[in-house]
C-alpha cells in the first residue's frame, strides 16, 4: 500500500479547483478504504435561463399547471425532463 498525500487547505472554491485539475486523486485517496454513501438529500444544481414562449403557450401551461395544483415554472421542467428523457431511451 502506496503512502497517501494529505491533501491542503484550500482558500476558495476555484483554488481547490486548480489543484485537482493538476493532481490524481488516487493520489490522496485509497480505493481499498471507500464506503458507499447516499445523499439522499442532496439536491442538482441549477441554473437560470431565460426563454421566450407565445402568450397563448404560457397561458395554456398556466391552466394545466393550475388544474394540477403544481407551479406553472415546476410543470415546465417536468415536461422539458420527460421529453429529454423519451430522446435519450430512443437513441
Amino acid at each position: 500500500m502506496k503512502n497517501l498525500k494529505q491533501i491542503p487547505d484550500f482558500k476558495n472554491e476555484a483554488e481547490e479547483f486548480d489543484f485537482w485539475s493538476k493532481n490524481d486523486a488516487s493520489d490522496f485517496f485509497s480505493i481499498a478504504e471507500a464506503k458507499r454513501v447516499n445523499f439522499k438529500n442532496l439536491k442538482p444544481s441549477t441554473q437560470s435561463i431565460s426563454i421566450r414562449l407565445p402568450e397563448s403557450l404560457l397561458e395554456r401551461i398556466k391552466v394545466i399547471a393550475n388544474k394540477n395544483d403544481v407551479p406553472y415554472q415546476s410543470l415546465i421542467k417536468m415536461y422539458l425532463s420527460e421529453r429529454v428523457n423519451e430522446e435519450l431511451i430512443k437513441n
